[in-house]
């Protein structure tokens, strides 16, 4: 296969690595926008980015109205190290698989042969999306490729047919692999030796803001005078929307606040309630100023196909907001947080739990929660991320130094 002979033509390259050579830069390849909800992939990358010089590669996706792909370089604010690619192509070709991974490669290629490509010789590849695998994988001239599975992106709503193929693909070539949780890890261990769990951090300064009385309630949720239940996070094919509302009808004093981006739903389908508040989207930084104003954080994830594999980024969120959390019975969030947590198997009985949250909140388990909040951090988790990295590197260069014995 093409890929694999290029592959280990580069790797072969890469066992020169010099000892010192630790400051790699690393090119990403993301289904999610830099500019989408800030998750798993921008924690963790702002956080390399302070050692590592990176090129975020967006997409692609279509766009109507072009006749070609394009290519759009920008800086991130606050990040100097890092540059997001952002690439369109032509909605009219998009079924076309082989022109599209042909041309993800050219288009990143004609921008590394500028003056960026000096940023990016020998570079880490690590993978969010799947299907870029056959575009670049052993084309970079890459040290090393890492996966970070974050979801079984697989199980989403709108997901390619080849995705399961592209997967396999990528987890036969990765040199290691970060699953986003123990249900996962679980999943893809099995298909790669150098496989491990690492589940969501929290940066639980900036959540912390919710409950050291510095915040100031947004101005679209200040008119609420009852006790407010509320949700951020994207709304999508994972929410529970019948619970939203059994919960927004169990008692009209309620206030439920859903803050999030809508995707792959069509917002008419939204159940609509004179307590129930679909806020939409907000910006990373607001979003303790919000939970400032929540009595419960809620977790109304449906059990389906899409939920199955998911380890919430917010559960460790809403700990470090101090306020008690109720979720639907999603196997990570039982299996890690259930001391914290209250999880409900039945819709009544999140009902139930909520209801108890706000009567007689739990100082114990509230204290929990934000003691597990302060003991993940994401620069703890990039630590041994980077640690891990280091290992392919050091037995790379372990391997070259004994054949040249």
């Amino acid at each position: 296969m093409k890929i694999e002979t290029a592959r280990k033509r580069n790797l072969a390259s890469a066992r020169m690595l010099r000892p010192s050579q630790r400051d790699y830069p690393i090119i990403v390849h993301s289904h999610l926008g830099w500019d989408w909800v800030w998750q798993r992939p921008q924690q963790f990358l702002s956080r390399l980015s302070k050692k590592h010089r990176i090129l975020f590669v967006e997409g692609p996706f279509p766009e109507k109205g072009i006749s070609k792909p394009k290519a759009t370089l920008r800086d991130v604010p606050d990040y100097p190290n890092i540059t997001v690619l952002q690439t369109p192509f032509p909605a009219s070709r998009w079924h076309e698989g082989d022109w599209v991974d042909s041309e993800r490669l050219r288009l990143v290629r004609s921008v590394l042969a500028g003056p960026l490509g000096a940023e990016f010789r020998e570079p880490v590849q690590w993978f969010y999306d799947p299907m870029a695998v056959r575009a670049f994988a052993g084309q970079m001239d890459e040290i090393a490729l890492v996966y970070d599975c974050m979801d079984e992106l697989s199980q989403f709503k709108g997901a390619p047919p080849e995705l399961v193929k592209r997967e396999r693909q990528l987890l036969a070539l990765a040199d290691v692999v970060f699953a986003g949780g123990p249900k996962i890890h679980r999943a893809k261990a099995p298909y790669h030796a150098n496989c491990h769990a690492y589940g969501c951090g929290v940066d639980e300064r900036h959540f912390g803001l919710a409950r050291n009385g510095s915040t100031v309630t947004p101005h679209d949720i200040s008119h609420l005078k009852g006790p407010v239940l509320g949700f951020f996070g994207v709304v999508d094919e994972r929410m529970d929307y019948e619970l939203v509302a059994q919960l927004a009808d169990a008692d009209p004093s309620w206030d439920v606040v859903i803050v999030g981006p809508h995707t792959k739903i069509d917002d008419v389908t939204l159940p609509k309630r004179p307590n129930l508040h679909w806020l939409g989207g907000r910006d990373y930084t607001q979003l303790p100023h919000y939970a400032s104003r929540f009595n419960v954080c809620l977790m109304p994830f449906a059990l389906n196909a899409a939920t199955e594999f998911i380890n919430p980024t917010k559960a460790l969120e809403y700990m470090a907001t101090g306020r008690p959390v109720v979720s639907t019975a999603i196997e990570d969030v039982v299996l890690q947080f259930s001391n914290v947590v209250s999880v409900a198997r039945l819709r009544g009985d999140f009902i139930k739990l909520c209801r108890r949250a706000l009567l007689t909140p739990d100082p114990e388990r509230l204290q929990r929660g934000i003691e597990l909040a302060r003991t993940h951090s994401w620069e703890a988790i990039v630590k041994k991320l980077e640690w891990h990295i280091e290992e392919v590197l050091d037995a790379r260069k372990a391997q070259a130094e004994g054949d040249a014995a």
